[in-house]
C-alpha cells in the first residue's frame, strides 16, 4: 500500500515529483504530500484527497523550488485520512523529513518514550515517530562527530524499531543526498545520467529511466545526483543488481480508454500470447517452464500441492487446483496465505508450495513464501513483476508477462495466472499420466483463446445494456459449478470491488442449503451455464432460483438454445474445453462489472477503501 517517489538531480524535483505520484495513486489515494529542500529549506506541502484534487492543485497555490525532493501518496493504516497525518512527516527540529509506507508495530511504546523525553506530535502516525527516533539519533551522531550522520542515524532507528518499512529521508544539513531502506515494503533505485530516483513501483520511474536496483531487505541506500551505495542492517555487503525494466512508459498509460481497468480488459488477449510464448513444445507435447529451476526427478516426486494466495490470486488458485487435480492427478490444496503462515497445518516433506502474486510484494503471501521454506519446502511462484521480492526469494516459478497492471481491479493478472496455471498442469501431467493427444488439444485451445476473446470484447456495448438494466439492484449472487464455481467467486469480486454492490459468490448446490433464502423479484442470479460435465446439474439449479422469481443473468456457451428459454438474458462464451472455461467467462464477467460501475458513478480504477498491492498485514 502507499506509494514513494524520490527524486535527486538539477531538475525542478516537483513536476517529477507529481507526475510520480500520478503514476503511484493507483497503490493509495487518502491524501499525499511532497517535501523538497529549497535553498537550505523543507518546503512541504501536502493535502487531504486525490492527487489532481488535492496535493496538485496545493502546489499550483503555493509552488516550491528545489531539484531535491522526495513525495508519497497514502492508503491510511495508522491514523485516520488527514492533511496532518499525510506524509512527509517531520522530526522535532523540522531538518528531517520522512515518507515511509509500512507498518512499525511498536510505534507506541517509541512515541511514549519520546513525548516522555519532550517531544509533541502533530500526527497520530506511526511514521511521526519513525521520523522522530530518527532525528533523536541524528542529534546524537552529530555531537559525537560520526561520519555521515544521516546515514548512521538512520541505521541506529531502524534497528530499534519493529515493523516493517520502505522509507526515503532528506535533512537540511545534507541537501546533496537522500537516504532510503527497506523491509517487508518494497524499495527500489532508478538510474538515471545526472539524476537519481528512488520509488516503491517502477511505474514511477519508468519514464525516466529502466535501469532499476531492487533493494533486499535491511538494505539501506545513500543516492547523491550521480551516485549511489548501498549497505545491509544485517550483512557485510549488500547484493547489489542492476536490471533493466521489461516494459516501457507507453505500457503504463492509458491510451485512448476512459480507465486503466478498460484498457486491461482490452489487453487479455495479448497477455494470453505473452504468458504461452516459447513455453509450447509440440514434440514433447510439454510445456518449457525453464524457470522452475527443479529436476525432473524433484517434479516426479511431488505427491501434494499446498497453493497460498490472497484475494483475486486465490480464487485463481481455486481454479488452478480443478486444473492441477484433473490434469496431473496431484492432490492440491488451497489456503489464504495469511492462514498457511498462521495455522502450523502438518505438510508432508513431499510437498510443494506454490504461491501466486500479481505485484510479487503482497506481504501475507511473501510471508507464506518464507514460512514454507522455513520449513524445508521448495516454494515456487507465479508472479507478474520481475525483480519483485517473491520473484527473487522463491526457489523458481513462472512469469506471467502481463506488463503494468494500473487499475486497483486485477483483470489480466488473473487470466495470466490461469494460462500459467495451465501450462504448469500439463508440465506435471505429462511427467505421470496425461497422454501426448490430450496436452496437445490443450495446447490447441489455448492458443485459440486470444482470438475467441478478441469476439467477445467487441460485444461490450451488448454487455453494457444488461449490465445498465440491473445497475439500481443492490445485492447480486454469482452461481456456478465444478470449474464455474470460483470463476463466480471473481465475478462477485470484481462487482463488490468496483461498483460497491454487494454480490455473493457461491457454488450453485450450496444454495438450497441456506442462502436461496435471500432470492427475491429484485435480486438478479449471474449464472455461469457452460456446455460442460456440470451442465444438467447447474441448469436445475438455476430452475430454483426462476421458481422464486429471481432475475436470471446466464453465461452459456454459444448455440445453447434451451438456456434462453429460463433466463431474462444471456451472455454467449465462445466454446473451448472445460478447462479452460473461466479464461473465457471471466471476460464477461470483468466488463459486466465494469459498465456497471461506470453506471454508478464509481471511480473504478480507483476504488474507495483499496489500494492495488496490500504490502502491510
Amino acid at each position: 500500500m502507499c506509494g514513494i517517489i524520490g527524486y535527486i538531480g538539477t531538475k525542478p524535483a516537483s513536476p517529477v515529483l507529481l507526475e510520480g505520484l500520478r503514476r503511484l495513486e493507483y497503490r493509495g489515494y487518502d491524501s499525499a504530500g511532497i517535501a523538497v529542500l529549497d535553498h537550505g529549506a523543507l518546503s512541504i506541502r501536502k493535502k487531504l484527497g486525490k492527487i489532481d484534487e488535492g496535493i496538485a492543485r496545493e502546489v499550483t497555490a503555493n509552488p516550491v523550488e528545489g531539484s531535491v525532493g522526495i513525495a508519497h501518496t497514502r492508503w491510511a493504516t495508522h491514523g485516520e485520512p488527514s492533511d496532518q497525518n499525510s506524509h512527509p512527516h517531520l522530526d522535532a527540529s523540522g531538518r528531517i523529513a520522512v515518507v515511509h509506507n509500512g507498518v512499525i508495530e511498536n510505534y507506541e511504546q517509541l512515541r511514549e518514550r519520546l513525548i516522555r523525553a519532550g517531544h509533541e506530535f502533530a500526527s497520530s502516525t506511526d511514521t511521526e515517530v519513525l521520523a522522530h527516533l530518527i532525528g533523536v539519533h541524528y542529534e546524537r551522531c552529530v555531537s559525537d562527530g560520526t561520519p555521515d550522520p544521516l546515514v548512521r542515524a538512520v541505521e541506529g532507528a531502524l534497528r530499534e524499531v519493529i515493523g516493517t518499512y520502505g522509507l526515503a529521508v532528506l535533512c537540511t544539513d545534507a541537501p546533496g543526498m537522500m537516504v532510503g531502506a527497506r523491509r517487508g515494503s518494497p524499495l527500489i533505485i532508478g538510474i538515471g545520467d545526472g539524476e537519481n530516483f528512488l520509488t516503491s513501483d517502477a511505474n514511477a520511474v519508468v519514464a525516466h529511466t529502466r535501469q532499476v536496483v531492487f533493494l533486499n531487505d535491511y538494505d539501506v541506500v545513500t543516492l547523491t545526483a550521480d551516485s549511489f551505495e548501498v549497505t545491509n542492517l544485517g550483512a557485510d555487503t549488500a547484493d547489489v543488481q542492476i536490471s533493466r525494466l521489461e516494459f516501457d512508459e507507453e505500457d503504463s498509460q492509458r491510451g485512448d480508454f476512459e480507465h486503466f481497468m478498460l484498457k486491461e480488459i482490452h489487453e487479455q488477449p495479448r497477455t494470453i500470447e505473452n504468458a504461452l510464448r516459447g513455453r509450447i513444445d509440440r514434440d514433447g507435447a510439454t510445456s518449457i517452464l525453464g524457470g522452475l529451476n527443479m529436476t525432473a526427478a524433484e517434479l516426479r516426486n511431488i505427491q501434494r500441492i499446498v497453493i497460498a494466495a490472497s484475494g483475486t490470486s486465490w480464487h485463481a488458485a481455486l481454479i488452478g487446483e480443478y486444473i492441477i487435480e484433473g490434469l496431473a492427478h496431484i492432490p492440491v490444496e488451497v489456503e489464504f496465505a495469511h492462514e498457511f503462515c498462521y495455522r502450523m497445518a502438518p505438510v508432508r516433506r513431499d510437498t510443494l508450495i506454490l504461491v501466486i502474486s500479481q505485484s510479487g510484494e503482497t506481504a501475507d503471501t511473501l510471508m507464506a513464501l518464507r514460512e514454507a521454506q522455513r520449513r524445508g519446502h521448495k516454494a515456487l511462484a507465479i508472479v507478474n513483476v520481475v525483480g519483485s521480492t517473491i520473484a527473487r526469494e522463491a526457489d523458481g516459478g513462472i512469469y506471467m508477462h502481463a506488463g503494468p497492471e494500473i487499475g486497483v481491479a486485477s483483470t489480466k493478472a488473473f487470466i495470466g495466472t490461469l494460462v500459467c496455471l495451465v501450462l504448469l498442469a500439463i508440465h506435471l501431467g505429462r511427467m505421470r499420466m496425461l497422454p501426448a493427444g490430450r496436452a496437445l488439444e490443450i495446447f490447441k485451445a489455448l492458443e485459440a483463446l486470444p482470438a475467441q476473446i478478441e469476439r467477445l470484447l467487441e460485444r461490450s456495448d451488448e454487455i453494457k445494456r444488461i449490465a445498465l438494466k440491473y445497475a439500481e439492484a443492490s445485492d447480486f449472487f454469482f452461481l456456478g459449478r465444478g470449474y464455474s464455481y470460483p470463476t463466480a467467486l471473481e465475478g462477485a469480486l470484481k462487482l463488490k470491488e468496483i461498483s460497491y454492490i454487494h454480490a455473493e459468490g457461491y457454488s450453485a448446490a450450496e444454495m438450497k442449503h441456506g442462502p436461496i433464502a435471500l432470492i427475491d423479484e429484485k435480486t438478479p442470479t449471474v449464472f455461469l451455464v457452460p456446455a460442460d460435465s456440470m451442465y444438467d446439474k447447474t441448469v436445475g439449479n438455476l430452475e430454483m432460483i426462476r421458481a422464486r422469481k429471481g432475475p436470471i443473468i446466464a453465461l452459456a456457451t454459444e448455440g445453447d438454445e434451451q438456456i434462453a428459454r429460463v433466463a431474462d438474458d444471456v451472455l454467449y462464451l465462445p466454446r473451448t474445453l472445460e478447462e479452460l472455461t473461466p479464461i473465457v467467462a471471466s471476460v464477461p464477467l470483468q466488463l459486466f462489472a465494469y459498465h456497471l460501475a461506470v453506471a454508478r458513478g464509481c471511480d473504478v480504477d480507483k476504488p474507495r477503501n483499496l489500494a492495488k498491492s496490500v504490502t502491510v498485514l
